[in-house]
């Protein structure tokens, strides 16, 4: 009878770990499907409206190294194609890059809104400011001559906006944060402007961005 009744208590345990991995497989599938059908197909959108830049001007300093200076405005615009979730961005976090390697600008200082609530549906502005007229950024000499080569050629100057971006999705009682990374090219053409030794341009309707997760 001991035998028995031990061989009964092995089963009910063992039917109770079965029905509490299957609970598990259950809570994790609903999860998946939550994310799937809710947040992955509907990633932001971003596109460039605008960009001035003005007084952009190489000095070399040394044979090695050279200062590059500029004012850079760029309208970047965000689109939240869900039609259910809305979107807290927390933080945006921008940098200017030249050939998508060689950082010519940390940073910007700030952009405007800095943080934000975005309903579905919508689209928001946002404008990332470089300011380096007054003090330079610190190139190498080679990227200096490649740079400056873009700006007496006649044709666009090449460089590339990164932004860094934390937002929380939310739908309902399900949020979700993520910290996709946009990447936005800038080809703006350039002239010689009317005072002092730089060159700027203005480019209007930029490129779709590339947003990556």
């Amino acid at each position: 009878m001991a035998t028995g009744g031990s061989g009964g208590g092995g089963g009910a345990t063992g039917r109770n770990c079965c029905g509490g991995f299957c609970g598990f497989l259950f809570t994790v599938g609903f999860i998946v499907l939550i994310y799937w059908a809710i947040f992955q197909p509907h990633h932001i959108r971003a596109a460039v409206d605008s960009a001035t830049l003005s007084n952009l001007t190489v000095s070399n300093n040394a044979a090695s190294a050279a200062d590059v200076s500029y004012h850079l405005a760029v309208k970047l615009s965000l689109y939240n194609p869900s039609a259910r979730v809305n979107i807290y961005y927390d933080a945006l976090d921008a940098e200017l890059r030249f050939r998508d390697a060689v950082v010519i600008g940390p940073a910007a200082s700030d952009t405007s809104p800095s943080e934000f609530y975005q309903r579905s549906k919508t689209n928001e502005v946002v404008k990332v400011e470089f300011d380096y007229g007054a003090q330079g950024v610190a190139v190498a000499g080679d990227v200096a001559g490649e740079l400056e080569k873009e700006m007496r050629s006649g044709g666009p100057v090449s460089l590339d906006l990164h932004v860094g971006v934390q937002v929380r999705y939310v739908f309902r009682m399900f949020k979700l944060r993520q910290k996709p990374r946009i990447w936005c090219p800038l080809s703006i053409p350039v002239r010689k402007e009317s005072r002092g030794r730089g060159v700027g341009g203005l480019l209007v309707s930029g490129d779709r961005c590339r947003v990556k997760y």
